[in-house]
């Protein structure tokens, strides 16, 4: 079971920042969300997208003509493919060996990763949790092209191994980042659920998507983890919140229309004991950035609340059940702009715990 967490509406960010130094960017996260701190993703480097990061380590990766992808045809491809699968045994039957296997960050796409632990080594009192992220398993392997520029996803053996793949190194994060002794949440960043149900996805049906999501939130649970999805667009919302997950993050400022159509799953995720995080400070649009304060996005959520509390969720029960984060990463926005999205997210949350 995946420890007990109340979050009482305290601030959770996403993962990443529009900077170039991955101390200081453990250092504004200390300043804004020191509760629950988080490895950064600093899109500014290349390694660090979120297709990128995840691919070293994966079988047949091969780089030409400035791009990189795993060729199935060449080959060397099916011997590549049977030493992943033993690899993935081998560190399956005792995970004492993930450490150091293809299945953890890198040294170069790590870099983040490594300033948080820096981070938790140097802080006195262990937070309420920490966390981490992988990209979800339909977001990577939609992003993953073979050598015919086909994504992988639609190769169930290749999409079988980036979904154990994925699922390893979540259970690689939550095996070191479990040292301080406090929860570790693990996010699966899934922005292509957005594209559910549209031509680009047509062909890809909602059990097959299921089954990847839960095999990942499996392992995070199998590790003692909390699993979290992050969609931050809107999607079919019945699928995220059947997936198994103990956290669901949403973009409340501009989908929650949409998600309040849902109700009857959401009445029942909360009833389980599950979380919602609320993406309700914008960070889209700099002219939703700018114009917001702390009053109105509080107007907003209280309102978002209530019609959450008319589903039959007592008050209490849903602020003791919920976070308060951007409505996405940072990465693409200015520094300036990104601060002030940290900043309404810190100060939104202190004003509802105020009430608390």
């Amino acid at each position: 079971m995946p420890p007990t967490i109340h979050p009482d509406c305290l601030p959770l960010l996403i993962g990443s920042l529009p900077m170039n130094d991955h101390p200081a960017a453990s250092r504004l996260i200390m300043e804004f969300t020191p509760s629950i701190p988080l490895w950064v993703q600093l899109p500014v480097f290349a390694q660090e997208g979120m297709v990128a990061q995840f691919m070293p380590g994966m079988p047949a990766v091969v780089e030409r003509g400035g791009k990189r992808f795993i060729d199935a045809a060449g080959e060397s491809f099916d011997s590549d493919l049977l030493a992943f699968f033993e690899d993935y045994m081998a560190v399956s039957e005792d995970l004492d060996r993930l450490p150091g296997s293809r299945f953890t960050l890198t040294e170069t796409t790590g870099r983040g990763f490594a300033a948080l632990l820096d981070t938790l080594t140097r802080i006195e009192t262990p937070p309420v949790a920490v966390k981490g992220q992988v990209t979800g398993p339909v977001t990577f392997c939609i992003g993953v092209k073979d050598q015919d520029g086909r994504s992988i996803f639609y190769n169930d053996t290749l999409r079988d191994a980036a979904v154990k793949h994925l699922a390893l190194n979540a259970r690689w994060q939550i095996r070191t980042l479990s040292g301080r002794g406090c929860p570790v949440i693990v996010f699966i960043d899934e922005p292509a659920l957005a594209g559910f149900g549209s031509s680009e996805l047509i062909s890809i049906s909602k059990a097959t998507i299921l089954a990847c999501l839960q095999e990942l939130v499996d392992a995070i649970h199998a590790e003692g983890g909390l699993a979290g999805i992050h969609v931050c667009a809107n999607t079919d919302w019945s699928l995220v919140l059947e997936a198994g997950a103990d956290i669901v993050n949403f973009d409340a400022y501009s989908f929650f229309d949409r998600f309040i159509l849902y109700g009857s799953q959401i009445k029942d995720f909360l009833a389980a004991g599950c979380l919602l995080a609320w993406g309700i400070v914008p960070t889209l649009k700099t002219e939703e950035i700018m114009q917001e304060t702390v009053d109105s996005l509080y107007a907003g959520i209280q309102a978002r609340f209530r019609r959450i509390e008319d589903l039959g969720i007592g008050p209490a029960t849903l602020r003791a059940q919920s976070f308060i984060t951007p409505s996405c990463g940072l990465g693409s926005l200015s520094l300036d702009l990104a601060k002030r999205v940290l900043a309404l997210t810190r100060d939104l949350s202190a004003r509802i715990r105020e009430g608390l």
